[in-house]
Formats: C-alpha cells, structure tokens, sequence
C-alpha cells in the first residue's frame, strides 16, 4: 500500500507523465468545451446573436476574476500538499486542504455578495455598450449565485489531481460539461431564456461537479481528505499557499484586467463588431493556452513531490518532457491558426462580417502563441517548485509591464489602430518569453544545485 502511495516518486518518469498529463488534458480541454459551448449557442440565437454574444463576452473578464480567486487558493496550495507529500507528511497535506476549502467559502461569498450589488457598473467598464449591457447583465446576475460552485470545483479539483487521481480529476470536468451540454439548448431555445438560460445551465452544472469533488475528498479513495479538524484558517498554513498562489491569481486575474484594456480600446477604435471579435479571439487563445495548462497539471504533482522528496533527476527530467510536449502543441496550433483562421471563427458565429474581420484579428493576435508553450512549461514549473517570487515576477512582467502599456501605444504607431490593438499580445508574447526563458534557466540550476547539495548533506 506504501508503494501504491508513492507512485509520484518512484514510476517511470515518461509512462507518469503520460499516465497524468492525458486525463488532465482531456479536463481542460472539456472544461475549454464548458466554457465554449455557451458562447457558441448564444452566438446562435435567431437575430439577436451577435449582439447576444458580445454582451456574454463583455462578462467574461468578471469570470476571470471569479477563476483567478480559485488559482489562487488552489494552485498555491495543491503544489505545497504535493510537497509535504513528497516529505511523508501527510497531516501538514491535509491540514493545507481544510484550510484551502474554507478560505474558498469565505471568498466565494464575498464575491456573491459583489457581483450581485454591483454587476451592472462593472460590465459597463469592462466594455459593455448601450446595444450589449441588457445582454451582459442577464447573465452575470444568474452566473453570480453559483460563484461558490464555480470556487469549490476548480479549487478542489486541484487536490485531486495534485495527489495524481488525474483520471478523477478529469471526471470531475467531464459530469460538469456533459450536464452544461444538455441543459444549454432546453433553457436557451427550449424554455427561450436566452442569455440568462446559458448561466442557470452553468451554475447547475458546476453545482453537480461540485457535489462528486467534495464526496471524492470526503471519501476512502483519496490520499489527502478533508477532516473536521482541519476546517478552519490558521495563517501559517495558509498564508505560504497565498504567496505561491500570487503568480497565478495574477495570470488570470490580470486577464480580466487585459480584457478591459482591449475592450475599450477596441470599442474605441472599431466599434461593437471589433469587441465581439475579441470574444472569439480570447476563446480561441484559451483553446491554446488550456491543453497546454493540462500538460503542465499532468507535470505539477511529479514535481513538486519529487522535488519534496529531494529526488533533482526526475525533477528535471520531468520538466524536460514538459517543455517539449507545451512547445510541439503550440507550435502545431499556431499553424492551424495562420493556415485557416476563418475556420475558427465559424466555430463561434454564422455572421459573415465578424468571420471576415475575426479571421484578419486572429492571424495578428496568435502571431506569438507558437512560442507559449515554453512560457507555460517554465512557469507552471516555478509554481510546481514553491518559488512563488519567480512565478510572481514572469506573471507581471508579461501582463503589466508589456501588454497593457502596448495596448494603448501600438494604435500611435500604427495606421490601422484597430489592428494595431490586437498586434500588442504577439509583441507582448515574443518579449515576455525570451524573458521567462533566461530567468528560469538560472532559476532552475540554482534550485536543483541547492536540492542536490541537501541530499548529499542528508546522506
């Protein structure tokens, strides 16, 4: 049974990664499926779907926010519980659990409580028109009332998948999504709820997933599982998870940020039909960026219990394998991208003026994404590690420092300022990469070297 609990540390490193990597990605890519699938019914409504569609995209940078609280707690502390149980110590583990879960609580209500009193400024300033508020709204107020659903299923998971239960993981995502499938249509077309029909699917949904993560971490199954004892939120358990979970709180979090730089920019420059664009072209970038994030999940538990074990040849073989799975599959996306854009954008709407100008948007937007994979593999890696500085400083330095300055000065540059709004993110990317890269190979040595140097003194 010892041996079956410390499969992290001692499978092959390549048949481990396979074995975790592909259910976790099948999870992102049925959670992309999730989050798609709304969007691409409402896009369908008779007459009113285009507008429809960019209302619900004016709401997803509140969704952002709603994830990103979720990473915060969950990514800072899944890798952490992953370490400790690289250290044989699994009270500390499940301690960081309990803790996790009630901070979730605590957040899940403060965020009910803001989005219902003050949804509609919000959407306004992120982007929101007089032709596409009434849209956004009424979504936004159903969806609000399931943010503790939406908290505790991809906060949660994360343990799931940190203990190396990919495959639960994965159908954790997968009962959520088939129930959002189903619903959609009955309560958009069937019931003619429209907008507000797609968020009553969603929070159904989730409230589903949400009731099998909890059981599976209440039950015999599970490694870590949530005890009476740990509910509660002591600071010193906590307050490490938050520090590492910054980075990727700050990566999605700041997204929502983006969102509303280049919504209003856009809605500036290019009006309602360049906004809905924008919509297709960020669910097309996480189609991009999720599969790649499932990789990385697949990765997180074998590094971060090897590393907690002190075990630096399987870390970085571990990362190696990562680094070239992310890069092969972004550099494979890219190209389908610049092949047939337009193919993407039907996918999403039939309106022949928003599949041509999405088409031109995209080939610009995604003209850096072949190279996210290595951003991706060195990041998530950083966070598998505990190094919550590094994490911190590629996150901000991507986001604040060189997108969103760009997103307002590319349009003085450039004659065609609309499309000079979109040209920020390729720009952004190829310089944040090239940084990320020369940090993390610094970074990495010096952790395997000290990592080496402990369990040569341990010895």
């Amino acid at each position: 049974m010892q041996d079956e609990k410390n499969f992290l540390g001692t499978e092959p490193v390549g048949k481990l990664l396979l074995k975790l990597a592909l259910p976790a990605i099948a999870a992102q890519l049925i959670n992309l499926l999730y989050n798609m699938v709304d969007r691409i019914y409402i896009g369908h409504i008779p007459e009113t779907g285009a507008l429809a569609l960019t209302g619900v995209g004016v709401c997803m940078p509140v969704i952002m926010i709603v994830s990103a609280f979720a990473a915060l707690v969950s990514m800072g502390g899944a890798p952490r519980a992953s370490i400790y149980m690289g250290k044989q110590d699994n009270d500390m583990a499940e301690k960081i659990l309990g803790n996790c879960l009630t901070l979730q609580i605590v957040i899940s209500a403060a965020l009910t409580a803001i989005l219902l009193l003050f949804n509609r400024p919000l959407l306004l300033t992120f982007g929101a028109s007089e032709n596409t508020i009434d849209y956004a709204v009424s979504y936004m107020r159903i969806y609000a009332i399931g943010t503790v659903f939406v908290q505790l299923t991809l906060g949660m998971n994360a343990f799931i998948t940190g203990q190396g239960f990919a495959r639960t993981g994965m159908l954790s995502v997968l009962i959520g999504a088939v129930c959002n499938i189903i619903l959609d249509p009955v309560f958009i077309f069937g019931l003619g709820l429209g907008v507000g029909g797609a968020a009553l699917a969603t929070i159904i949904s989730q409230g589903v997933s949400t009731v099998w993560v909890l059981a599976f971490l209440s039950g015999k199954k599970t490694i870590l599982k949530i005890r009476k004892k740990n509910i509660g939120i002591n600071g010193s358990v906590i307050l490490p998870c938050m520090a590492l979970g910054i980075s990727p709180f700050i990566m999605q979090s700041s997204e929502s940020v983006i969102m509303v730089c280049f919504n209003s920019s856009l809605l500036k420059y290019g009006g309602d039909i360049a906004v809905g664009a924008m919509t297709i072209l960020t669910s097309v970038m996480q189609f991009s960026m999720l599969p790649m994030q499932g990789i990385a999940q697949g990765a997180q538990p074998v590094s971060s219990y090897n590393f907690g074990a002190g075990n630096a040849d399987r870390v970085k073989a571990t990362f190696k394998l990562l680094l070239a799975a992310c890069l092969t599959y972004s550099m494979a996306l890219w190209l389908a991208i610049m092949i047939t854009p337009q193919f993407f954008a039907r996918i999403f709407t039939p309106d022949r003026d928003l599949v041509a100008f999405t088409g031109t948007a995209l080939r610009i937007y995604a003209g850096g994404m072949g190279l996210m994979g290595a951003q991706i593999a060195c990041q998530m890696t950083f966070i598998s590690l505990g190094n919550a500085i590094a994490s911190v400083i590629v996150a901000v330095v991507r986001k604040f420092v060189l997108l969103i300055p760009l997103i307002y000065t590319l349009p003085h540059f450039l004659q065609d300022k609309t499309m000079a709004v979109y040209t920020a993110e390729p720009v952004a990317d190829v310089i944040a990469v090239t940084f990320t890269v020369i940090l993390f190979s610094f970074q990495f040595r010096k952790a395997m070297k000290k990592l080496e140097t402990s369990v040569c003194r341990g010895r």
